[in-house]
């Protein structure tokens, strides 16, 4: 039992990674199961199907939207109730609620699709709302959180299984002034017109995420304009400054060169006038003897 909720626990794991990462991650973890000795659950891993981008955004919406996905799931078993008891204001109540969290769902997901890289065309959006809707209307449906395809939404004769039929008619009414074609009709027509709403709040949705998409593109053009010609100016005056910096060296080697030769100029007259001295000192040594030997001669 432990094992199975641990290996619960990865595969949750594994379906809330980014779509890129999802490959490597179903390897890595089948390998560690295999070499942990469970080579059931690592062939089972091994079988997982990377998501579509539609999937793996409607996986997303359940692991980190469960609030609104929950108002979804909630808006659906009301819509079966409401169907079971035959109460048709508790149903329109509930696809009212359904359509208006299919659209936050769909808003949701448009944020998810561009902020992962990926893009939130209409027809990404519309897999996506038809997805939700199906799992809406299907309380037995695929393990959610964990979806590798799209899921069909349900066909007229389910949609039409959802409408009360001539035997949930009140007592007291006459079940000859309803019949079966007009019941049959006017619940397919609701809900084709339901899913038309659907359809064209996703589109909306869409449409407002490519807006939002073109005007950060635009933006952001805008803005690396403004950087290129701040960077190329700057790199105009960097090279100046370097050019002057270049013509400051040479100042500075030609100075030095000067100012060397100079030093070595005057080392020399130094040491010629070091040598004078020496010269002088010895003359004087010499004169100063020949005066004093001059002295004592005299005397």
């Amino acid at each position: 039992m432990r094992d199975s909720g641990k290996l619960e626990d990865d595969l949750n794991e594994l379906f809330k990674l980014p779509l890129a990462e999802f490959i490597g991650a179903r390897n890595a973890l089948a390998a560690r199961l295999k070499q942990s000795g469970r080579a059931n659950d690592a062939n089972l891993v091994k079988t997982l199907a990377k998501p579509s981008v539609s999937a793996w955004t409607v996986n997303q919406l359940y692991w980190h939207h469960r609030e609104a996905f929950e108002r979804l799931l909630a808006a659906g078993h009301r819509f079966r109730k409401a169907q079971t008891s035959g109460k048709v204001a508790d149903m329109r109540g509930s696809l009212d609620a359904r359509r208006e969290v299919l659209l936050d769902l769909s808003e949701l997901a448009a944020t998810l699709l561009r902020d992962a890289g990926h893009n939130p065309a209409s027809e990404t959006i519309h897999r996506v709302t038809t997805t939700l809707e199906a799992i809406s209307a299907n309380a037995d449906g695929p393990t959610l959180g964990r979806l590798s395809q799209d899921v069909d939404p349900p066909g007229f004769e389910s949609l039409a299984s959802f409408i009360p039929s001539a035997g949930t008619t009140k007592r007291g009414e006459a079940p000859a002034r309803i019949t079966a074609p007009q019941k049959t009709t006017a619940p397919d027509a609701r809900q084709v017109e339901e899913t038309r709403r659907v359809k064209i709040a996703a589109a909306k949705v869409s449409v407002q995420a490519a807006r939002r998409s073109l005007a950060d593109a635009r933006a952001r053009a805008q803005s690396l304009e403004g950087t290129q010609k701040k960077t190329h100016a700057e790199a105009k005056q960097a090279e100046k400054e370097l050019r002057e910096a270049e013509e400051r060296l040479k100042r500075v080697k030609a100075a030095s060169e000067v100012a060397q030769q100079r030093s070595q100029s005057i080392a020399a007259e130094a040491q010629e006038a070091t040598n004078a001295v020496e010269d002088a000192k010895r003359t004087v040594e010499e004169a100063s003897k020949e005066l004093e030997s001059l002295f004592r001669g005299t005397d």
